[in-house]
């Protein structure tokens, strides 16, 4: 099923900002998963981007870290010339020496300098929603919202975002300046956020903006077994695409596969209509280098779930095999779940 129509705008938060109902997550197009760096790679990236664009999925999520600084850059190339018809994202929150991420750095410094170098990179004047990728834990959560509060009055970003933090800091930071949205992993598969962070959310009028939403490939039903994934994809040290963990979780890929038979749509797009049904305050941003692809993500807005379709996909956390982050990762980067 292709996209019937183009995405309607949606406000993310309570703060005034309207996006695209779906985003594209621009991460894949330079970091991550497998070949990226080939003229081909790029240019396809380029169609892809200029795609969304056609379809109104103009809400783009990059990061500085995402290379490093060669996403923001190609984000920046798409939308030349083209600025106000795009929401960009981006995010700060590491340190990078080198081109390597060596720690966290959400210090009043940092958070300037990496809006002013991420202004440059992407050639815009200001950046729509500024996320801190990850929580400082060595700089008070206040210090780095008091900068990022001075930057909104200066007009160099409009709104604030976080990503993973826990439900104390989103209270800590939206108590210096509102919080516009919160980023997190809630793809069927991982549902840890709805105990306590969603709720939060909810609580202070924050939009939730979802990436891998098809759980890094895998509610597609593309990836069968190890050997599906190419040696340098980030994904063969993940403990879910483990060799036993994508063979113990097929059952969940096969009750996805056959509600898209019945609905006559992608396994894909069950997975994200599932998503895009659990209310208005949710925006998916589902990663592609693949026009393909993108029609399919981009068409499964208009896929309706009846409840016994969601009924049949509630899969709970205990129903999953493997962490969705290997140890060291979900201690030092993770810190809700």
């Amino acid at each position: 099923m292709a996209a019937a129509a183009k995405l309607p705008k949606v406000p993310l938060g309570r703060q005034g900002l309207l996006v695209s109902a779906q985003g594209l997550g621009c991460m894949g197009m330079s970091d991550a998963y497998g070949d990226y760096n080939s003229d081909g790679a790029q240019a396809e990236s380029l169609a892809v981007l200029d795609k969304a664009l056609e379809l109104g999925c103009t809400f783009l999520d990059t990061a500085e870290v995402y290379g490093p600084f060669t996403n923001e850059e190609l984000v920046g190339q798409a939308i030349k010339g083209k600025r106000d018809e795009f929401e960009v994202a981006t995010k700060f929150g590491f340190e990078i020496k080198n081109g390597t991420m060596t720690g966290f750095d959400s210090t009043p410094a940092n958070v300037r300098k990496v809006c002013e170098d991420s202004l440059k990179r992407l050639n815009i004047d200001c950046i729509d929603l500024f996320y801190q990728h990850r929580v400082d834990p060595y700089t008070p959560i206040e210090d780095t919202f008091s900068e990022l509060k001075a930057l909104v009055e200066e007009g160099k970003i409009k709104y604030i975002g976080l990503s993973e933090a826990n439900a104390g800091d989103i209270w800590k930071a939206h108590a210096i300046h509102p919080v516009t949205a919160y980023q997190l992993e809630w793809p069927l598969w991982t549902r840890d956020a709805e105990k306590e962070i969603i709720p939060t959310c909810r609580e202070l009028g924050i939009g939730l903006v979802c990436y891998s939403p098809l759980g890094r490939g895998y509610l597609t039903g593309t990836i069968q077994k190890l050997e599906d994934i190419s040696e340098n994809d980030w994904r063969r040290g993940n403990p879910r695409f483990s060799a036993e963990a994508l063979e113990r979780n097929k059952a969940m890929v096969k009750t996805v596969k056959n509600i898209a038979e019945k609905k006559g749509c992608m396994p894909a797009q069950v997975a994200l209509a599932w998503l895009q049904h659990q209310g208005s305050d949710v925006v998916p941003i589902p990663g592609t280098k693949r026009v393909k692809y993108l029609m399919d993500n981009v068409g499964a807005y208009f896929v309706k779930l009846s409840p016994k379709d969601m009924k049949e996909v509630d899969f709970q956390p205990e129903d999953i095999v493997g962490q969705r982050y290997g140890e060291e990762f979900m201690k030092n980067m993770t810190f809700h779940y």
